[in-house]
């Protein structure tokens, strides 16, 4: 191995690589064509002495050494990046990019002040670039892991390692058919004969999950909240939704839930943060000024 640190530039373009499966995939992300990823990709192996990945027509894929060298390198730009911000932040001003997930249909939630903390945030901490992805509880999971997000908001049915989850409020879900489906106009149904409906399940939901909810199997699978509403509304199934997401419809009269007093369950929020990054100042800060709007709604 080369006595120096290899360029930082050279570690990012290859965590981007590793992240897309591929110099190709990785192309938007970078900016930068195949040929010049190729061209720096070489000059990281070569500072390095190894190999660290396998491209061809077998397909892309990371050598041994390559995997440990990539969570190695996620370890020591997470690292920069808080000194970066630790840095600035002696200084009296807090800037750089934080990169904040939420799962998607959450706007109209009016326990979750999102808009208003990104508001106060963006007021107090103008020089902070802060972006804002919409993605299913496993990516943002992902994303908090391999540091692709400081921060993510969610309902997290499973969890994972390496991850600090921090509780927020609980979101209420009812099972719902629409003014097309037989049983809206039906009253005392009989539990056998609701959970014998075709049902929409999420993506993200294991069997034991949808077991939970009262159901065996689904007739049809979503990953997104608008979705799931899309096909609940065409009649042909049943399906959960949060019930400030649904309640427009409800009020209109195209929605109506079904037995509450047995199928309705309320879906845990919480904010999480990879493990030992909770207090590098742009995660601490918005994190405060989140739960400060809570406590104050």
């Amino acid at each position: 191995m080369a006595s120096s640190l290899p360029d930082l530039k050279l570690l990012r373009i290859f965590v981007s690589v590793a992240r897309h499966q591929g110099f190709a995939n990785a192309q938007r992300d970078l900016n930068l064509s195949t040929s010049a990823i190729s061209t720096y990709m070489s000059q990281l192996e070569s500072a390095l002495g190894i190999v660290l990945c396998h491209r061809g027509r077998g397909g892309f894929s990371l050598t041994s050494k390559g995997e440990l060298f990539h969570q190695e390198t996620l370890r020591l730009l997470a690292e920069m990046d808080g000194f970066e911000q630790y840095a600035a932040a002696l200084k009296g001003e807090l800037r750089g990019t934080l990169n904040l997930g939420v799962i998607d249909s959450t706007v109209g939630d009016r326990a979750l002040p999102l808009a208003e903390a990104i508001g106060a945030y963006s007021q107090e901490h103008p020089a902070v670039h802060l972006h804002l992805s919409v993605s299913s509880p496993y990516e943002l999971q992902l994303g908090v892991q391999d540091n692709r997000l400081d921060l993510a908001i969610g309902a997290f049915s499973s969890r994972m390692s390496g991850l600090v989850y921090q509780p927020l409020y609980r979101e209420q879900h009812w099972l719902y058919c629409s003014s097309r489906h037989p049983l809206f106009s039906e009253r005392r149904i009989p539990e056998p004969v609701v959970t014998q409906q075709r049902m929409v399940g999420r993506g993200y939901w294991s069997q034991a999950e949808l077991a939970r909810h009262g159901f065996k199997h689904s007739a049809a699978t979503v990953e997104s909240m608008e979705a799931q509403l899309i096909l609940i509304l065409s009649g042909a199934y049943i399906g959960y939704l949060p019930e400030h997401y649904a309640k427009a419809w409800v009020d209109k009269g195209d929605l109506r839930v079904l037995s509450p007093a047995t199928f309705g369950y309320q879906a845990p929020f919480s904010l999480i943060i990879r493990r030992g990054r909770s207090r590098e100042p742009l995660i601490q800060t918005f994190r405060d000024l989140l739960k400060s709007q809570l406590n104050v709604g």
